[in-house]
C-alpha cells in the first residue's frame, strides 16, 4: 500500500521561471572575427615582413584562436546577448591579447 497522496497542481500554483540562455554561436563568430581582425593588424603595420615573424611564431598566434572564441562566447553571454556591445568588447580584449603576445615576442 502506498503512503502518499495524489497532489495536482494547476498552472497558477506551479512556479514558472523564464530563463532564456543566450545562444553561443553569435559570440563564437564574434570571437573568430575578432581573432582575424587582430591577426591582420601586424600585416597592416609592418607589411609583408610580418610573415617572417609568423614563420616561427605561428603556434602562439594559432593558440589564441580558441581563446578568442571562448572570450567571445563568454562576453556575449555576460552582455545578455547584446551583439554590438559584445562585439566591441570582444574585439578590444582580443586585440589586447594579440598586442601583449606580439610585444612579448618582439621584445
Amino acid at each position: 500500500m502506498r503512503n502518499s497522496q495524489n497532489i495536482t497542481f494547476s498552472r497558477s500554483d506551479s512556479i514558472t521561471t523564464s530563463e532564456e540562455t543566450t545562444w553561443s554561436l553569435p559570440g563564437a563568430i564574434v570571437g573568430f572575427v575578432a581573432w582575424l581582425l587582430a591577426l591582420s593588424i601586424p600585416f597592416m603595420l609592418y607589411g609583408s615582413n610580418t610573415l617572417f615573424l609568423f614563420l616561427y611564431t605561428w603556434p602562439f598566434f594559432l593558440a589564441l584562436m580558441p581563446v578568442s572564441v571562448v572570450v567571445g562566447i563568454a562576453l556575449h553571454s555576460l552582455a545578455n546577448g547584446k551583439l554590438i556591445f559584445s562585439a566591441i568588447i570582444t574585439a578590444l580584449v582580443v586585440v589586447a591579447m594579440f598586442g601583449a603576445l606580439f610585444m612579448w615576442l618582439m621584445g
